[in-house]
């Protein structure tokens, strides 16, 4: 389902522009709003459940404060995200989800590797990639299943060497590469490393923590035929853009 003859457009936390990240709302309105599929990040809590969530703490995401891994779902239903919504089990956004939507799963905690394992071979393991910053989460991941699709995000330039090795090791699809690395490497040494991850049979994830990047001096439309997924904070915008660009 990751091979498409288009720019897949994934809801970065869903359509977190316009609603609460990572809640069943915002994942529900990308998808109703032309997104291909959306992304996620997820924790174990400390009675053992798949939440989704990114940060460590509910703090700046929800009206209450604790460390999720030393709460119980039960107690972290009690938080309000936003809109009223609470926070959801990766289990109830495979439910929420049309059975055809993408679902890009970050692994922010090694624990919850065996868990999401778990979930991802009861909700068809082929609209499924697995991505984590954490060389060791994503080992871990592979201890339960060898197949599924697998994206190694990166966020340091140290991780590039080790690109060749791990792509063996880890049977990895993709590079997961921020735009911030733009302002980082420069554009020329950028286009160069995705030509080169490229060479070895990767595919291109880009994401950003800010969507003007895609924009600014037309970086996107200079990518062109470097990437195979976005994944954006606002959807719409974003597939307006590979429209005008041809791209979808």
């Amino acid at each position: 389902m990751w091979e498409m003859d288009k720019v897949i457009v994934l809801g970065h936390r869903g359509y977190m522009s316009r609603f609460p990240e990572n809640s069943l709302l915002a994942f529900r309105k990308a998808v109703e709003s032309g997104a291909d599929g959306i992304e996620l990040d997820v924790w174990l809590t400390g009675d053992g459940k798949v939440i989704v969530m990114h940060d460590e703490t509910i703090d700046r995401t929800s009206d209450m404060k604790g460390r999720q891994k030393d709460m119980t779902l039960e107690e972290l239903r009690k938080a309000d995200i936003g809109m009223g919504e609470r926070i959801p089990t990766l289990e109830e956004v495979f439910d929420a989800l049309p059975k055809d939507a993408l679902v890009n799963i970050e692994l922010k905690d090694p624990e919850a590797a065996e868990e999401v394992a778990s979930a991802v071979a009861e909700n068809d393991p082929e609209r499924v990639m697995i991505s984590s910053f954490e060389i060791d989460a994503l080992r871990e991941y592979r201890k339960h299943d060898g197949e599924t699709t697998m994206g190694l995000l990166i966020d340091r330039e140290e991780v590039i060497p080790l690109i060749p090795k791990l792509r063996e090791e880890l049977n990895l699809w993709s590079i997961n590469v921020p735009m911030e690395a733009i302002a980082l490497l420069g554009f020329e040494k950028t286009v160069q490393a995705l030509h080169w991850a490229r060479s070895l049979g990767l595919k291109v994830v880009l994401w950003t923590e800010n969507d003007g990047l895609f924009y600014a001096d037309d970086n996107l439309a200079r990518l062109r035929g470097l990437f195979e997924v976005v994944i954006a904070n606002d959807v719409e915008r974003m597939i307006s853009y590979l429209r005008e660009l041809g791209l979808r």
